[in-house]
């Protein structure tokens, strides 16, 4: 898989005429060479990867890693640098560049650190940038990333039912991020040793759970705490961050009550939610534009009488957030291969209800990839 990423990088390269490409962001620096879990920049460590469109890929990384880098890198060379050694990570750099013409870096992502080095040896009109690039080349899925992103979903699904079960009158939200932790490592175990006999990926989930219950359902992004649930509360759960199975991100949420819903103003914005996104899949199909789909599932909730929702949807891949986003202004074409989380949401002052799912894009339509019951008596949980 990465030694046909690079491949189609180098024609791309080619095409553009780009003579050398320096990637920085760590999920493209696994999509390009298969190299992960080395110290990143929140160290002060850069790792940095170099492809020549008619020569060779160089990776550069810390020695302390350099045991995963010759693990896992799928380069032709790499050379590992030691803090306060020499020029350390810049010792390798200009060998590359003399005599280039265009070189590609992406230029939102580089850290500032690289950035300063690499506008000592390049000047200014020779800098394009390679996020475009590799944005359009990540939109497509290959079928060994499709697989990914289905074993992902039933990591995510086995999440889901593990949430569902730990919820309950009495019982403490952190208990529910143990319960679902606990069921995603054990799937994602059992897939890697099933389908990836030989990875080293790590199966346990390493995100903190998303979750709100009670009156803190308007905070979108909560997570797990001491606050014990009770009867009649909705509760949130949402996945779109621990759904990492062997680096292949997806997003999934449901909303439940525990018992009964105690204001039955709750089952009317959930009922927008879900028909909102019921809106969303029915156009969603290849040869749509990104937005149209976000249209039609902003129609439902702007009639239904409140306000413009964030962006429906996302691709998703190596990295959390990929092209296109289903939101306004986004004009890409839909197309197969593609992996998107779409979902269905409604917020108002005092309660907030959301339902997502991932999908991959197929030449008839589209494939779940996640699955969780979600009409409205389906998620209405025992209680006491």
């Amino acid at each position: 898989m990465f030694e046909q990423h690079l491949q189609q990088l180098r024609r791309e390269l080619a095409l553009a005429d780009i003579d050398v490409a320096i990637i920085t962001d760590d999920d493209s620096v696994y999509y390009y060479s298969g190299y992960y879990d080395y110290l990143h920049m929140e160290f002060g460590r850069p790792t940095l990867l170099l492809v020549a469109r008619d020569g060779e890929s160089l990776l550069i990384t810390p020695s302390i890693d350099e045991n995963m880098a010759f693990a896992h890198a799928r380069v032709d060379r790499i050379e590992s640098w030691n803090d306060g050694l020499g020029q350390e990570w810049r010792e390798h750099i200009p060998s590359m560049l003399r005599g280039t013409g265009r070189v590609a870096i992406e230029s939102s992502q580089m850290p500032p650190l690289v950035r300063r080095f690499i506008d000592s040896l390049v000047d200014e009109t020779r800098l394009v940038d390679l996020k475009p690039i590799i944005a359009a080349m990540r939109m497509i899925k290959s079928e060994p990333e499709l697989q990914l992103a289905r074993h992902a979903g039933l990591v995510a699904s086995a999440m889901m039912v593990a949430g569902r079960e730990a919820i309950a009158a009495g019982v403490v939200e952190y208990e529910v991020a143990l319960a679902t932790a606990q069921a995603g490592t054990r799937k994602s175990a059992e897939l890697l040793a099933q389908h990836y006999p030989a990875s080293e990926m790590s199966p346990n989930t390493h995100f903190l759970q998303i979750m709100a219950s009670g009156e803190d359902i308007i905070k979108t992004h909560h997570r797990a705490s001491n606050r014990v649930m009770r009867q009649g509360d909705p509760v949130f759960l949402c996945f779109c961050g621990m759904t990492n199975f062997h680096k292949f991100k997806l997003g999934f949420d449901r909303t439940f009550w525990i018992g009964d819903i105690v204001d039955q103003a709750q089952a009317g914005v959930y009922q927008v939610a879900l028909d909102s996104q019921a809106a969303a899949l029915a156009a969603l199909r290849p040869g749509v534009v990104a937005e149209e789909v976000h249209a039609a599932y902003a129609e439902v909730i702007q009639s239904a009488g409140y306000d413009y929702p964030f962006r429906c949807g996302r691709g998703t891949g190596f990295s959390y957030l990929e092209l296109p986003q289903l939101v306004t202004g986004d004009t890409t074409v839909i197309q197969p291969g593609m992996v998107l989380a779409v979902d269905g949401s409604v917020s108002t002052s005092s309660f907030r209800a959301q339902v997502g799912d991932s999908f991959i894009i197929t030449a008839e339509g589209y494939e779940a990839v996640t699955a969780h019951p979600k009409a409205i008596e389906d998620v209405i949980l025992g209680g006491l």
